[in-house]
């Protein structure tokens, strides 16, 4: 008898996870809380190499669902003073040409989405999950649904996460928050293709990408003790506190030319979650190991959850036995992603001396680190089952 599998969350990781539940022979149904058409939050994001290769890995074509995004295969990185302290690759390009691609977040899921739709797997939007009873999920409409395995993709704040260990860790504030943009057209000194220009700023960190269109998109970060209440700013009032913090910096040049400045949110991750799964019920993605922007890791780490979660379900045909499997082989991997990307937060939240003190030494220090290759090599060239 085929197993159902009911999946919690239709973002990026409740969309992959599906697909592959669906190649290794179960019948998965994606649960979404928010409505139908909600999109997904968020700017855009890059998907390193690692994660094109585990797009593969689920029997999709990068080609297909990355259309609507561009190659970056290079990071600038730039002190305060617009100085230029290290060009690094961002991983790649593998041996099979693959590189890493920008895309908007929204452009990401709708692709995503569109694979689920295309292999009949059904979606239920409108239902937030509240409980868990034995083999039941029950949602807070009255609706439930039973399944074989219960998969939890609700990201952040994950209700599956709570329900599978009432004492699990909550989200962790990192100090910064995170906006972002695109401007309506062309803007002068912009990057050239396939470069994402970072700038340590004097105030904030901040980051921005040409389009093929010309265009570019933006992203900041913000320090800020506490992190943003629901409302407490307007999109103008947001918009004016981000032009007064860079004041003088490029940013503020791409502030004025985006009608839109999206966020802010509050930039969060988890610290080590003691429990990925029961015996019915398994977390994937943001769910299970949140890891900051800053390591420029979050959909890729989703990818490659779905792909060895749907890869142990093949190997095990006992459910318990394929999520133990799944967490034995996911987590050492992805809390060394989530510490590189909390050490990669700190450094944007520097003062004047400490920065200076980076901006000096940074060049050396780059220099060194890559002078026997790509000391992040471990993430990109990471090996998966089918890949």
């Amino acid at each position: 008898m085929t197993k159902k599998a009911v999946v919690i969350g239709g973002g990026i990781a409740g969309t992959a996870t599906a697909i592959a539940l669906h190649r290794a022979g179960l019948h998965p149904v994606i649960y979404e809380a928010a409505e139908r058409d909600a999109g997904e939050r968020g700017v855009f994001v890059t998907l390193a190499v690692n994660g094109v290769t585990a797009l593969r890995a689920l029997g999709l074509d990068p080609a297909t669902v990355l259309a609507r995004g561009f190659a970056t295969p290079v990071i600038e990185l730039h002190g305060a003073s617009g100085r230029l302290l290290a060009e690094v690759p961002l991983g790649g390009p593998l041996p099979d040409g693959t590189v890493s691609t920008t895309i908007r977040r929204s452009d990401l899921y709708a692709a995503l989405r569109a694979e689920v739709t295309a292999r009949g797997i059904p979606i239920e939007y409108g239902a937030r999950l509240t409980g868990v009873s034995g083999d039941v999920a029950e949602f807070a409409d009255g609706r439930t649904a039973r399944g074989d395995l219960l998969v939890g993709a609700d990201g952040l704040h994950s209700r599956t996460r709570e329900v599978l260990d009432p004492k699990a860790p909550a989200p962790h504030y990192l100090g910064l928050l995170n906006t972002g943009g695109f401007t309506d057209g062309p803007v002068r000194d912009a990057p050239p293709p396939g470069v994402m220009r970072m700038s340590f700023g004097r105030r904030a960190f901040f980051g921005w990408v040409t389009a093929p269109d010309g265009s570019v998109w933006w992203f900041a970060n913000p320090p800020r003790r506490r992190p943003a209440e629901p409302g407490e700013f307007t999109p103008d009032s947001w918009r004016a506190y981000l032009l007064e913090l860079f004041a003088g910096d490029p940013a503020a040049d791409l502030i004025r030319a985006s009608s839109e400045v999206l966020g802010p949110w509050n930039t969060r991750d988890l610290r080590r979650v003691p429990v990925w799964h029961g015996e019915r019920i398994v977390l994937t993605g943001d769910a299970a190991h949140a890891v900051a922007p800053s390591s420029g890791q979050g959909a890729s780490m989703a990818l490659e959850d779905a792909v060895v979660l749907g890869h142990s379900l093949r190997e095990h045909p006992d459910v318990p036995a394929a999520l133990a499997a799944y967490a034995a082989a996911r987590r050492p991997r992805v809390e060394k992603v989530v510490v590189q990307g909390r050490r990669s937060s700190s450094s944007k939240v520097l003062g004047p001396v400490r920065a200076a003190l980076r901006d000096a030494t940074m060049p050396a220090i780059m220099r060194l680190l890559y002078r026997n290759g790509d000391p992040q090599a471990w993430i990109f060239e990471h090996r998966l089952p089918g890949a």
